[in-house]
């Protein structure tokens, strides 16, 4: 009678990640940015629901230092630790395949900071191939700024635009009307075979409406082209089972469809904590339900947005207390991230952070430090009843009442 509820806060590091000067982020803290500046606003981060799943205690872990302004009495109900991440990149395919046991040992393409910055012979392809009159911004970019510089030009000539970051990844941005969302879809697709040997992470359609650059909007209709896990993961280890994986949000795309069983898209995170809420209901024994909250990466991590970050992570924990109440008995819920999006350090990028994970359904106290994302994969298939081979270890099997590395006694 047992099912797993995997919620990954997108962004949402907590700082400490060993390695984190590698990336040119040491320092960088997504919760501690927030938790500062609500403390200097003088109106702390109100997440009293997350906070009694440990998520104080969890930074702590990872840092040595409880955030500013958080109530560090309240009491904790639940297991909560924190997670380093052991894969090459700090981007979004890594973090989610190596949280389902499948670290990234390899080095992903990227694009250089010039302009223009993708190779002429791709573009050159890609624009014989699907009969375009060009491209338009063939840059570095936030993909809000890009569509209000060059829409109303994409609108007048039909050339999309195409744009990365310092992610591994190309974006296309087209009107779903003047261009058409289906000829956008195919256009990714098409890219997608294209830069298979760059080594790119991830082809994303960035559909838009509007007439004008105040007006443009970006619809819920983005699809990620990425290319699927070398190796099986925790998604089609339940699958192979006989059970289903309910994808909820960008998941299915960031697997490329693998392992997934039942797909359930929604845009925004209210949305999607909507669809999660229904998952609960359909989902059966054994099954693993699987959510991306995508707003806070992409709204107001990417967009340096600490504000917005503070009110979305509000939000959410209003919501988490309708999450445990339908918990069916067995139910074991995880709340995690990918990486970080520190929304006050430089740029406009991801961060190399530690995650929280905070575990409902499993008893109370500590897992402590753990040296991989990869402990929440295997963890999830051991209380599954599942044999595997995913990298990681089983944290469930653990005294739960040991002592984080860092944090000296903080067991609930």
């Amino acid at each position: 009678m047992r099912r797993v509820i995997l919620i990954v806060l997108d962004s949402f590091g907590i700082g400490g990640a060993p390695d984190a000067a590698v990336f040119a982020d040491q320092g960088a803290n997504t919760l501690g940015t927030i938790t500062r500046f609500c403390a200097d606003r003088q109106t702390p981060l109100n997440i009293p629901n997350m906070l009694q799943l440990g998520l104080g205690q969890a930074a702590q872990c990872a840092t040595g230092v409880y955030p500013a302004g958080l109530d560090a009495q309240l009491p904790v109900n639940g297991l909560w630790g924190a997670a380093q991440e052991v894969s090459k990149g700090k981007d979004t395919p890594s973090g989610h395949w190596e949280i389902t046991g499948l670290p990234v040992p390899f080095d992903w393409g990227y694009f250089p900071k010039t302009i223009p910055t993708f190779p002429a012979s791709l573009t050159d392809t890609i624009i014989r191939q699907e009969s375009l009159s060009g491209i338009l911004g063939n840059c570095h970019a936030s993909g809000t700024e890009i569509i209000a510089q060059f829409g109303e030009e994409h609108i007048r000539t039909g050339k999309p635009i195409f744009y990365t970051s310092s992610d591994s990844v190309i974006q296309v941005a087209a009107h779903e009307i003047h261009f058409g969302l289906q000829r956008l879809y195919d256009l990714c697709a098409a890219m997608r075979v294209l830069v298979d040997p760059l080594n790119i992470g991830r082809v994303i359609a960035r559909p838009f409406i509007g007439e004008t650059p105040e007006g443009f909007e970006r619809t819920g209709n983005r699809r990620d082209f990425a290319v699927p896990p070398p190796q099986p993961t925790l998604l089609n280890i339940v699958e192979a089972s006989g059970h289903d994986v309910y994808a909820v949000g960008k998941i299915s795309d960031i697997f490329a469809g693998s392992g997934v069983t039942q797909l359930r898209k929604a845009h925004g995170n209210q949305a999607l904590v909507d669809s999660t809420l229904q998952a609960m209901d359909d989902a059966g024994d054994g099954d693993l339900i699987f959510t991306n909250l995508v707003d806070f990466d992409m709204l107001y991590g990417h967009r340096r947005d600490i504000a917005g970050y503070a009110a979305a992570l509000e939000a959410f924990d209003k919501r988490l207390p309708e999450i445990l109440q339908k918990m069916r008995e067995g139910d074991l819920l995880i709340l995690t991230a990918d990486h970080g999006c520190d929304p006050g350090w430089q740029g406009t990028d991801h961060t190399r952070e530690a995650v929280p994970v905070l575990i409902a359904g499993a008893g109370s106290g500590t897992i402590g430090l753990r040296k991989s994302f990869a402990d929440i994969g295997k963890s999830v298939a051991a209380y599954l009843g599942l044999g595997n081979n995913l990298a990681g270890e089983n944290f469930l099997s653990f005294n739960t009442n040991r002592k984080c590395a860092k944090s000296g006694d903080l067991n609930a």
